[in-house]
């Protein structure tokens, strides 16, 4: 008989973040305190890390990794006490989610019209991913409908409100309204960094942090900012001489700047 196993990810009403890789993530800098370190341990890159690190946090209801400047290893990162009982749950979970998937094997072992494969090409399309490297998730808190568009407001934290421009049938089709859930797609290239004091400019959003993490290409550099309070973060991609032209480095605040027009939404309710 075949033996069907996988791993699991775990679907909330702020969409789909959490999954074995990330699990061993989040249990590594648990036992080391250290994100470099935990990257070496699950294993993964660095920067695939920080990243994983910065989509949970941006997802999840509560931040799940916090920067400490004093911990048990002179400063690093720190779980929150939410995310060890979130990992304690999903643990839980698989277990009692492998025990199933070894019926369901031995019955799709059995029957002609239905193969391994067949269930196997299903999980596949059901875990695809958007390449948008920003993802944010939150209700709709305001709805201001135009003769084409409407402009969506979502809060992601208390002080932290994302505006979408969508067309007026695409805001319909979607069912938005207030209190609807929504996931908001951002690529980091259509994300502006500014420093210093702001200029007068039409983008709708502006969300002002201090930079965590610049990782250099050969042409473009990635810079993600964290939002105050560690909880979100937004990465852009930027020029690599505009990196030095705006003289940027870790620790430095600026604003990240998007049209509202560059905003993707998806409905989850």
């Amino acid at each position: 008989m075949t033996r069907l196993s996988g791993t699991l990810l775990i679907d909330t009403d702020m969409g789909r973040f959490l999954g074995d890789k990330r699990i061993r993530l989040l249990e590594a800098i648990d036992q080391s305190g250290s994100i470099s370190q935990a990257a070496k341990a699950v294993p993964m890159s660095y920067k695939a890390a920080w990243d994983a690190v910065d989509d949970m946090n941006n997802l999840a209801p509560e931040a799940l990794v916090l920067r400490s400047a004093g911990g048990r290893h002179g400063g690093g990162t720190e779980l929150t006490a939410f995310a060890r009982r979130l990992i304690g749950f999903y643990r839980a979970l698989e277990d009692a989610s492998q025990r199933a998937l070894e019926k369901l094997s031995s019955k799709l072992e059995h029957n002609a019209d239905c193969g391994v494969d067949d269930f196997r090409q299903v999980l596949r399309r059901m875990s695809m991913k958007t390449s948008a490297r920003n993802q944010f998730a939150g209700p709709v808190v305001a709805v201001h409908e135009g003769v084409v568009d409407t402009e969506v407001s979502v809060q992601l934290a208390p002080t932290l409100v994302l505006t979408a421009i969508v067309t007026r049938a695409s805001a319909e089709t979607m069912g938005l309204q207030l209190g609807t859930e929504v996931m908001a797609f951002v690529k980091a290239s259509s994300i502006l960094l500014m420093v210093g004091e702001e200029e007068r400019i039409s983008a709708r959003n502006r969300f002002s942090g201090s930079v965590t993490r610049i990782h250099q290409g050969p042409v473009n550099a990635e810079v993600t900012l964290s939002m105050p309070g560690g909880h979100h973060a937004i990465t852009a991609v930027i020029t690599k001489d505009s990196v030095q032209r705006l003289g940027l480095a870790e620790g430095q605040p600026a604003c990240a700047v998007f049209k509202a027009s560059s905003v993707f939404l998806v409905a989850l309710d």
